[in-house]
């Protein structure tokens, strides 16, 4: 299986990155071909809501989401992983996902496998449920396959992910699919 996971911590090193590096390690391992795109480091703009696009066509920006877009039409699955800020993805995940609108219809008709991976400072799960329920608000929308979650607690720096179960739980994720 294309397995395309989606960084977008501003942490390069941080604990959603850290998450996803066990994921990958054992999708890969699985056999399964894997590509790391990372939004926090690409030159991709918000949405301008222009509707040029009309959900199915090309979008009037020229960035990195061009790169982005072939990547995800090109995968059977899709990882999106994020840091939780302010109960929600980070701002550079959102973007990404906000410019899928120009190929909304494309994403609709792919039948594409999905999962998330996120990591939160603090141990209390409920303040994870607005990312969760976002992601799942998503993947309704899209008609995305949710394959599962990591959803690491208590992972507010790397030292203090690596002695949580969740790496382990990452590695196990992508060892299964």
């Amino acid at each position: 299986m294309k397995i395309l996971v989606i960084e977008s911590s501003p942490h390069k090193k941080g604990s959603s990155n850290l998450l996803a590096e066990n994921f990958v390690r054992g999708a890969r391992e699985a056999g399964n071909s894997v590509t790391v795109f990372d939004v926090a480091r690409a030159n991709i703009h918000p949405c301008l809501a222009c509707e040029v696009c009309g959900m199915n066509g090309p979008c009037t920006q020229k960035d990195d989401m061009e790169k982005l877009k072939e990547l995800i039409l090109q995968s059977d699955m899709v990882v999106f992983v994020t840091p939780l800020y302010y109960f929600g993805m980070s701002a550079q995940l959102k973007i990404a996902i906000d410019r899928c609108y120009s190929f909304n219809s494309k994403l609709h008709a792919k039948d594409l496998k999905t999962a998330l991976i996120a990591a939160s400072w603090d141990s209390n799960e409920v303040k994870m449920r607005p990312l969760v329920e976002h992601y799942q608000m998503i993947c309704h929308y899209l008609g995305f396959k949710d394959k599962g979650m990591i959803i690491g607690l208590g992972c507010g720096t790397p030292a203090m992910t690596q002695k949580t179960v969740y790496p382990q739980r990452a590695y196990e994720f992508g060892k299964s699919i």
